[in-house]
């Protein structure tokens, strides 16, 4: 006996599958969008796709779980995919794309973060460059208030 579930909890089971895919999905487009916004350096969008994301990641962790709470209370020894091949065969490419797009979430979460860690770094070159230049913009003037610009070549008017 392969399938020793009832069909109506195998069919619940790919319904909420499905359900995780789809959420999934909504995931790999959100990191898409996000590494676009990155590259174009459109900053604004950020705070609202880094919610978006954030939320999404939680729905996806509570799918996750959930799932996995009913895998082990059906066949405690078995992991998903083993638990799939067993009791629910035809859930097998369902499966597979949710590994799949997870590979991606993880390579897209990945190179965003790269690109933000690029970001930081120039931004704080830049930075750095600007305080150095504010510095030595400090020291035009001396205790008289007078400009103490260090001058090379002739002075004005001299001849």
């Amino acid at each position: 006996m392969i399938n020793s579930i009832p069909a109506s909890q195998t069919a619940d089971f790919s319904s909420r599958l499905n359900e995780e895919r789809a959420a999934l999905r909504a995931f790999v487009v959100l990191l898409e969008k996000e590494q676009q916004t990155l590259l174009n350096q459109s900053v604004e969008q950020l705070q609202a796709l880094a919610e978006a994301k954030t939320l999404s990641a939680l729905k996806l962790t509570e799918m996750a779980n959930a799932r996995r709470r009913y895998i082990s209370s059906t066949s405690p020894d078995l992991d998903t995919a083993a638990w799939i091949l067993k009791h629910a065969p035809s859930c097998r490419p369902i499966w597979d794309d949710i590994r799949e797009l997870a590979v991606q979430a993880h390579q897209l979460n990945q190179t965003n973060g790269e690109v933000i860690q690029l970001k930081l770094r120039s931004n704080q070159q830049a930075l750095t460059t600007l305080l150095g230049a504010a510095k030595s913009a400090a020291g035009l003037y001396g205790r008289d208030g007078q400009p103490s610009i260090p001058t090379t070549g002739r002075a004005l008017g001299s001849g």
